[in-house]
């Protein structure tokens, strides 16, 4: 059979052969929307490709990008990966030192940015001594050259060629370096291949993974910076999707106007975008319109949220799980025959409840303090592992690798697998909750409370406690108008939990997010770490 190499560039190119007249819709920053197709994509791609060739980028050079989700954005997705650079996806939410950081050891030479952001990059100008040209995502006229000269993208496309032979090379050269969000330290770099990233894509695409037909109109409410949106925009160009692109807006009501407007039938993101989505429905009376299915990953999804979508809304929600360096499908709630025969609320209850099972191309197991395997029961938990093609194998400059000798990479992570394959995490290792030498699942206890009435978001961290050594505590950030207290909370939690389980105490304040929109549960523990004490 012939040997050929997997790269990102034919996903372009058979976008814009097989389906070039398909839509991509982009909101802007301070821009009208723009409206063109994948064909328009290839054409731009090409264009975009020549620019940076021309500003002096070569094989194997890192570029890095701080942008939102759009169409400019998306065109470098596939110009810089396809001309043999590296993309480096920089993420804004991060600090100012953590963001230079990533710029920095990513020895990016050009820096592309959105003009939201031109104030950020004058601050960090000094700082980042390895970029040589910068180039703002912007028309010509709303293009801020600013402290640093930035050139203008569009006059820059404008200027090159719109043909541009996109080179062979080994599929495992790098396309792709994201950054986690450093909660724990520096950030670390993982570089996706060429191979890594169309494996992916093919088998997202797949009806056991997210699935996508060319009826469908997607917008990726995950960000374009994180992890490559999940891989959604290579599996939409494979499959021939419509595509909408909401820019830096997800509050609900943009997100319900783009939906509504463009026909959206599938969307993903993390749990809290879509709070904001149902409170903007529940105060509006609006409906979710063409929205057939959602993908909520990044933290667990909090079940009412689930049910709310499918019981009043009639949309499918599942579950995804996965991490920066998983590419980041790691596994998806897709039902089975055999779940489905025990009847629509067993297998409610376990799609709901459940981060899901490992897509093709992905092995999972759980292991014991000794490195042993676990019983997949759905009761042992255990370390979650997981190695397979688009699993990193070390990180971004660092010699050490990341996985043991079998392959296996320690999500960090504490879960359990049933026998039908689905996984269940418990807790992040380093949240866990141990309490006179038993332990307690944050997670339970954050998705218990974030079904009481009024409840936005709930965070459980364990703090140190004199005669327990841990406890749990719960931080509620309740809806604005919502009259929410801590006997009513406590009402709500008690037939749902072990009663040893219950928060020693409940305290209202706004929750932290980390770069990623997870909770940040270093800063509560950081916050809150002593309340206990006296």
């Amino acid at each position: 059979m012939q040997q050929t190499p997997l790269m990102i560039s034919d996903i372009l190119v058979h976008a814009g052969r097989a389906h070039a007249d398909r839509e991509i819709v982009s909101r802007l920053v301070d821009e009208p929307v723009w409206r063109y197709d994948h064909g328009g994509l290839a054409t731009r791609a090409a264009r975009a490709a020549n620019a940076l060739t021309a500003l002096g980028v070569v094989p194997g050079d890192r570029v890095t990008s701080l942008a939102w989700n759009t169409h400019r954005h998306l065109e470098l997705f596939f110009a810089v990966p396809g001309m043999g650079a590296v993309l480096h996806t920089a993420n804004p939410r991060l600090s100012d030192d953590q963001l230079a950081f990533t710029i920095l050891h990513a020895g990016s030479r050009v820096l592309l940015y959105d003009r939201s952001f031109a104030g950020l990059v004058d601050r960090l100008r000094e700082r980042l001594p390895t970029i040589e040209r910068f180039v703002m995502l912007a028309d010509a006229e709303r293009t801020l050259t600013g402290r640093v000269g930035a050139e203008r993208y569009e006059t820059l496309l404008a200027e090159a060629d719109p043909d541009f032979v996109w080179p062979r090379f080994d599929e495992n050269a790098g396309a792709f370096l994201c950054y986690t969000s450093g909660t724990t330290g520096d950030p670390k770099g993982v570089l996706y291949s060429h191979r890594s990233v169309v494996l992916h894509a093919l088998a997202a695409g797949l009806d056991g993974g997210i699935g996508f037909t060319a009826f469908d109109s997607i917008m990726p409410c995950q960000s374009l910076y994180h992890a490559t949106a999940w891989g959604l925009p290579f599996v939409a160009l494979i499959s021939g999707c419509k595509i909408v692109l909401p820019c830096d807006r997800f509050d609900g009501a943009s997100l319900h106007a783009l939906i509504q407007d463009e026909g959206v039938t599938f969307s993903g993101g993390v749990p809290t975008i879509w709070t904001m989505y149902l409170a903007h429905l529940k105060a509006t009376g609006g409906t979710t319109g063409s929205l057939k299915r959602l993908v909520i990953g990044g933290s667990a999804v909090p079940q009412i949220m689930a049910e709310t979508f499918e019981r009043s809304y009639g949309v499918t929600v599942r579950q995804i799980w996965g991490m920066t360096e998983t590419s980041p499908l790691g596994a998806i709630s897709t039902p089975t025959p055999r779940l489905a025969a025990r009847g629509q609320h067993a297998c409610d209850e376990v799609i709901w409840t459940r981060q899901g099972r490992a897509p093709f191309g992905i092995q999972m197991r759980i292991v014991d303090e000794a490195g042993e395997p676990c019983a997949h029961d759905g009761k042992t938990s255990g370390t979650l592992e997981v190695r397979g093609p688009w699993v990193l194998e070390r990180y971004f400059r660092s010699e050490a690798s990341a996985v043991d000798a079998d392959g296996w990479f320690d999500t960090g992570d504490i879960a359990t697998i049933d026998d039908d394959g689905f996984m269940r995490i418990t807790d992040r290792s380093k949240d866990v909750i141990k309490s006179g030498g038993e332990w307690i699942s944050s997670i339970d206890i954050e998705n218990a409370a974030a079904g009481c009435p009024g409840v936005k978001i709930a965070a459980v961290v364990g703090v140190f406690h004199p005669k327990w050594e841990e406890r749990p505590i719960l931080v509620i950030e309740a809806d604005p108008e919502a009259a929410v207290s801590d006997q009513s909370i406590r009402a709500h939690l008690a037939p749902l939990i072990a009663s040893w389980w219950m928060p020693d105490l409940i305290l209202f304040d706004t929750v932290p997010l980390t770069a990623t929109g997870k909770i940040d549960k270093k800063a509560l523990r950081g916050r809150h770490g002593d309340c206990l004490r006296s």
